[in-house]
């Protein structure tokens, strides 16, 4: 089955807004996709906000929303008018795909008639997205497939998905929560947070913090802009930042944390196959469980704290040696600090 509508529409370059500022705000359009079996759906537009949703009871449809720039209503009047003068879009359905898509039909010379155009998505739980915008964030939840999207110009905001998650934005933060499989996300212009997800997950940020709770996987997050909170974490994290310190508790999980810009704390519950450890101008905290066996190397200004079960050479400044018989390779280096060794 195929079905064709073809609008034309003004978008903007200015105009930043995450598709769920709409929420309460009447649709320009709505479109059914009740009789469609979408399971891809293809978004591009070059202003605006795109949310996909397979959320369970609502009904499969397409939102068009509309507003003059910097978040101006207009009447249907003014919007028909220069959708008529300025804009394409194409909303088309053709094997169970969903396209839908926005073109300026020229440059404006006039910012003030620039609008912005979201679109909420309602769909089917198994359903792949390919979404790109450079006006304005992207939300996807509780959808089963492979989801690529891209802004430039906002957030993004993710639950409830399963399967492929490759997400890029370079004016935003980003926000993922209770996913999993295979979760690639990055952002330049923000922090992430990530929450209760599992598997392959790939975090990285040039211009904010990280925040990691209730992760389990092969965990990879890295940021140059800000500092790093974890709590909860099991299997494999590699995690460093340049802009600020880090502070990781409840973890048992194999660890390599760095910083460059701040002191390191690591509460360990379970030590995974390795643990190691830098700072390059602060402290470094760290605890360990008491029962588990550990080949030690510190590099610091100053290591306290040496446990009774150690075996080896402990100076001031360098320990190289055994706790419990060895066992764990744990390697920590303080450049310009101190190294406080404790056991839980």
């Amino acid at each position: 089955m195929k079905t064709y509508l073809t609008l034309f529409i003004v978008a903007c370059q200015s105009v930043v807004a995450l598709a769920q500022d709409n929420d309460g705000k009447k649709p320009y359009l709505t479109k059914s996709l009740s009789n469609d079996a979408i399971n891809s759906v293809v978004v591009s537009t070059s202003a605006g906000g795109i949310k996909v949703s397979g959320e369970a009871g609502q009904s499969p449809r397409i939102e068009v929303y509309i507003r003059g720039n910097n978040n101006k209503e207009l009447s249907k009047q003014e919007i028909e008018k220069r959708l008529a003068e300025d804009y394409d879009m194409n909303i088309t359905v053709n094997g169970h795909e969903l396209s839908a898509t926005v073109k300026n039909k020229h440059t404006f010379s006039n910012w003030r008639n620039q609008m912005s155009i979201s679109f909420k998505i309602y769909v089917p739980k198994q359903v792949s997205s390919h979404l790109a915008t450079s006006g304005g964030g992207i939300q996807l939840d509780n959808l089963s497939g492979t989801e690529n999207f891209s802004t430039s110009g906002g957030g993004l905001q993710i639950d409830h998905l399963t399967g492929m998650i490759h997400g890029r934005t370079s004016g935003g933060g980003i926000e993922v929560s209770n996913s999993s499989e295979d979760i690639d996300l990055s952002t330049s212009g923000g922090g992430i947070e990530a929450r209760n997800c599992n598997g392959k997950i790939k975090l990285i940020t040039s211009g904010g913090g990280l925040q990691l709770f209730d992760l389990k996987g092969n965990i990879v997050a890295h940021t140059s802009g800000g500092g790093i909170e974890g709590r909860n974490i099991e299997g494999e994290l590699n995690t460093i930042t340049s802009g600020g310190g880090i502070d990781l508790s409840g973890l048992s999980c194999s660890l390599e944390a760095s910083t460059s810009a701040g002191d390191l704390r690591a509460e360990m519950k379970h030590v995974g196959s390795y643990l190691k450890l830098s700072a390059s101008s602060g402290n470094i905290d760290l605890k360990l469980p008491s029962k588990q066996g550990y080949d030690i190397a510190l590099r610091a200004d100053e290591v306290s704290d040496q446990p009774s079960n150690f075996t080896g050479e402990w100076k001031k400044d360098r320990v190289d040696g055994k706790i419990n018989g060895g066992g764990i390779a744990v390697t920590a280096r303080a450049s310009s600090g101190n190294i406080n060794l404790k056991f839980n």
